[in-house]
């Protein structure tokens, strides 16, 4: 039977960090220059005046103190308020290319691979910043790799989606080695006009090599034991932002493509629906959540993440068992999970059972159940 690990992985973080303070005070400048400039239409009745924010509220609301980001003026600058990235000539490295490549790098190293070892590249990520060509098949000839890439998109569950996808080539004989980058570039797509979602996100890209362990030659990897994924369709959370936007005959903003979520709702559906998984997919492999020691769940919100792991583990949950980095890179969508699967797991010993989970937009949720072997 084949056996299937996850060899390295490699993260790459923006140079650029954005604390809660300056996100709020940029926010609460937009806020007054708004309500003064509409205050007619406020005092008819027209509008609503905006709410200002504060940094205990967002601590609050979500666990998040900081976030990096690939541009930091664009977005605090009241008449912005995005990331300003130029354009880039058709014959240089795209932005999510050169970002992956440095995840990739520091993946390939850590799994002591060569990229010509890799057969497969899988580009998996919430939003791709073209249609085609494929970022994974740039990336793919950026690092000199051969066999085929694709890209594939299941939101904040694109990550652990790509692992099933690279476990089902490898056991297919398509490949020996497979790596999977996530260049998340959240801000992109996130309103920093929205009080209630300004401070979600953060960027961040992730790499895993996922291989047969045949042909490895890690000195620090994890079998994977399993992956069980399930999707629901939902409109809580949604960015309606693509290719068909200007042929659309509207007047809306373009802040109204944006991301947009109904947060109550999604906290509400989705615990329930990601506790079930996880205690389906234990159960399938006749396993007992007791004797996991680390949970790698998706980075969306704190008390989302405690609760699921209140449920899962009752008296025995703990930090220890389910790290957060959202304190410092917010939400990274499906590069989450990944980067604290990357940040902590080096502590763990021989045979220690470890679940890496995502759960975002789709609905979609993605388990892979791990064992460390070295």
């Amino acid at each position: 039977m084949t056996e299937i690990i996850i060899s390295g992985t490699g993260l790459y973080t923006p140079a650029y960090q954005i604390t809660n303070a300056e996100l709020v005070e940029s926010f609460n400048r937009y806020v007054e220059h708004h309500n003064k400039r509409f205050a007619t239409d406020i005092k008819a009745g027209k509008i609503s005046a905006l709410k200002p924010s504060s940094s205990e509220f967002i601590l609050k609301a979500s666990g998040i103190q900081s976030r990096y980001v690939m541009d930091k003026q664009g977005i605090l600058d009241i008449q912005t308020m995005h990331p300003v990235l130029p354009q880039r000539a058709d014959d240089q490295p795209s932005i999510q290319c050169e970002i992956a490549v440095q995840a990739a790098e520091q993946a390939l190293a850590n799994a002591n691979k060569s990229a010509e070892e890799i057969d497969l590249v899988l580009c998996a990520c919430s939003n791709m910043q073209r249609a085609y060509p494929a970022i994974s098949i740039e990336v793919q000839q950026a690092l000199g790799i051969s066999g085929y890439a694709y890209d594939l998109n299941v939101a904040c569950s694109s990550a652990t989606f790509a692992i099933d996808a690279a476990c089902n080539a490898i056991k297919n004989h398509q490949a020996r080695a497979v790596l999977i980058i996530n260049p998340e570039i959240c801000s992109g797509h996130l309103n920093f006009q929205d009080r209630d979602s300004h401070f979600i996100f953060g960027d961040a890209c992730t790499a895993m090599v996922v291989e047969n362990k045949q042909y490895s030659k890690s000195q620090d990897y994890f079998k994977i034991l399993g992956c069980l994924l399930k999707t629901k369709f939902s409109n809580n959370i949604r960015n309606n932002f693509g290719f068909l936007t200007r042929a659309e005959t509207s007047d809306h903003e373009i802040k109204e493509y944006l991301f947009v979520q109904n947060g109550r709702k999604v906290f509400k559906e989705v615990v329930p629906m990601v506790v079930n998984l996880i205690r389906q997919h234990v159960d399938l492999l006749n396993l007992n959540l007791n004797d996991f020691q680390r949970f790698w769940l998706h980075q969306a919100n704190y008390h989302m993440n405690h609760m699921i792991g209140q449920k899962l583990l009752g008296e025995e949950y703990s930090e220890e068992k389910v790290p957060s980095i959202l304190e410092e890179y917010a939400n990274t969508s499906s590069a989450g999970s990944i980067i604290v699967f990357h940040k902590f797991h080096q502590d763990l010993p021989k045979n220690t059972l470890g679940l890496i989970c995502s759960f975002g937009a789709g609905y979609s949720v993605g388990n892979v159940i791990v064992e460390k072997q070295k």
